[in-house]
């Protein structure tokens, strides 16, 4: 259904991201300053001004987006499992494709799983 197509592009959007913001991050550490307000403006500063930062962090809200207009259709008890566990394999495979640590033969065994999961999901709500 069109709902399922919308959440799996909830799930790339927030999951092929997530790496990404990760290292859009990096060298945030550095920003140093007197108080607490300035260094949250300098942090805020430091993020949006850094394009590795500033573009995944749009592309993921804009999945927020199409998530919140999504939901007006969908029932939850498909919506929240299958955005969540699909988010969290294209977070794993999106990192690994970055060079990133898969996790080893479990966190593949895991993606097996979260897929069967999602697709018994999608199932039981198409036959309904």
């Amino acid at each position: 259904t069109a709902e399922v197509l919308c959440l799996c592009v909830v799930s790339v959007l927030w999951g092929g991201t997530n790496p990404f913001l990760k290292k859009g991050t990096e060298g945030i550490e550095r920003v140093k300053e007197c108080n607490i307000v300035r260094q949250v403006v300098a942090e805020i500063k430091f993020l949006f001004l850094n394009v590795q930062y500033l573009v995944p962090f749009l592309l993921n809200q804009s999945g927020s987006v199409v998530y919140y207009c999504t939901l007006a259709t969908t029932d939850l008890s498909l919506a929240v499992p299958v955005t969540n566990s699909l988010t969290f394999l294209f977070t794993l495979l999106t990192g690994r494709f970055l060079g990133e640590e898969l996790g080893g033969k479990r966190a593949v065994f895991g993606m097996f799983l979260t897929m069967i999961g999602v697709t018994l999901c999608v199932a039981s709500s198409v036959g309904e």
